[in-house]
């Protein structure tokens, strides 16, 4: 039993939306029915579409379409306790489950840090071996320590607190200087320049945006219509028009720890001051130091499917990353009247307050109808839909293509 009183129309609304997002069609195992996610991500991810889209006057997306939409690029199917992606895999250890990533080329080294030994270019047998004899509790403890993207599988439980939108702020025209990567920052910078806003992407030459070598048509769709700009901050040129790009930005988003900006030289807080609107996303928090991706994310939150005997399999595709980009997108386009804001974006809270806290429960397999699949709702039969793509709007800029020109048009001295 959950630990929410039933509501017929909730259920069923969140059902419904499951199986319209193409995020349960990547949910369970490749040779069985797709099963129904738990919790409400897909009717959230839909609602903070819409009101993102009524706030800014940006064209209105089904935002639960967006939870796999990578996946339509990509053609990834359902993979059992393998992601969607590959990268990631849920493991059982000495009281538990885990949710483990290896998307990184440094990864197997750091895995096999974590595990105590070597591990060659195949770290799961090591991994699996060593979390057999710990604890999710040992688990955490060791990923932090070595930045590794990994954690327990945990039971939903009342979530910690998600910033608030508050006044909505002009957005048409707004400088956004986005220093993130992947999927969650630059899909909110992606929305932000729906609504009209001037995005600007920095990244460094020793490291451009991971998605780079993913999906080239994703990666259009995310940052077709965007500027890129390259800067070094090894050198002193480059930390200076980083730093000139922060102050004439009106807002920035970052995803990544706040260390790795404050090494460059740039002061959150300060930016605030000066009337800044600063998206921070993260795995779990300004004040955390662990690392996350979308996969581990999830299910470490809880949002897993369940098999008759509750052991977990993944939810659609890294579903943290589009639902927390949807909702800090949303952050963005609020702000204080005449004040800045620092939005601290939690994406494990963001898919624990998408959850409903209580002991887990097997999925719900869909059932064959015809030549496909339908869900059961308390409002009748809903088909499961496929992941469904958006055509990009032309191209992305390649890395570093307009530096020279976005920084002269601000008045930054061109390193």
């Amino acid at each position: 039993m959950s630990g929410t009183p039933p509501n017929p129309d909730r259920d069923a609304d969140a059902a419904s939306a499951w199986a319209g997002s193409g995020a349960m069609a990547l949910s369970g195992r490749p040779d069985g029915p797709p099963l129904l996610p738990p919790g409400r991500a897909a009717a959230v991810a839909r609602e903070l579409a819409g009101r993102f889209a009524d706030s800014t006057g940006a064209p209105r997306l089904d935002g639960a379409r967006l939870l796999a939409e990578r996946a339509a690029f990509t053609g990834h199917g359902r993979r059992g306790r393998v992601s969607a992606g590959g990268a990631c895999r849920l493991l059982p250890t000495a009281d538990g489950w885990a949710a483990v990533s290896c998307a990184r080329p440094d990864d197997p080294a750091l895995l096999g840090a974590l595990a105590g030994t070597e591990v060659g270019d195949d770290p799961w047998p090591v991994v699996a071996s060593w979390l057999r004899e710990h604890t999710g509790a040992d688990l955490a403890e060791r990923a932090e320590l070595l930045g590794v993207a990994a954690g327990p599988v945990r039971t939903p439980a009342p979530p910690a607190r998600v910033p608030v939108p508050v006044s909505p702020r002009p957005v048409k025209d707004a400088l956004v200087v986005d220093f993130s990567a992947l999927w969650a920052g630059p899909l909110c910078a992606h929305l932000l320049g729906l609504a009209g806003a001037r995005v600007v992407k920095v990244e460094t030459p020793a490291r451009p945006d991971g998605a780079r070598y993913g999906d080239p048509g994703f990666y259009r769709l995310l940052h077709a219509g965007h500027r890129s700009v390259v800067l070094d901050p090894a050198t002193g040129a480059g930390r200076r028009a980083m730093a000139a790009l922060v102050d004439a930005a009106d807002i920035v988003i970052e995803a990544s720890r706040p260390r790795a900006l404050a090494r460059f030289g740039l002061d959150a807080d300060a930016a605030v001051a000066a009337g800044t609107t600063w998206v921070s996303i993260t795995a779990d928090g300004r004040a955390s130091e662990r690392v996350g991706f979308g996969d581990d994310v999830a299910a470490g939150a809880g949002l897993v499917c369940r098999e008759p005997d509750l052991s977990p399999l993944f939810c659609g595709d890294a579903v943290a990353d589009p639902l927390t980009g949807l909702t800090a997108a949303v952050l963005a386009a609020t702000a204080p009247p005449g004040r800045g804001v620092l939005w601290d974006v939690p994406m494990t809270g963001v898919v624990a307050a998408a959850l409903d806290p209580g002991p887990p429960v097997p999925s719900a397999p869909a059932l064959r109808r015809g030549g496909g699949w339908v869900v059961e709702t308390g409002a009748g039969a809903v088909p499961v839909a496929s992941p469904v793509r958006r055509d990009p709007d032309g191209d992305a800029p390649t890395a570093g293509a307009d530096t020279a020109e976005v920084l002269r048009k601000l008045g930054i001295p061109v390193p």
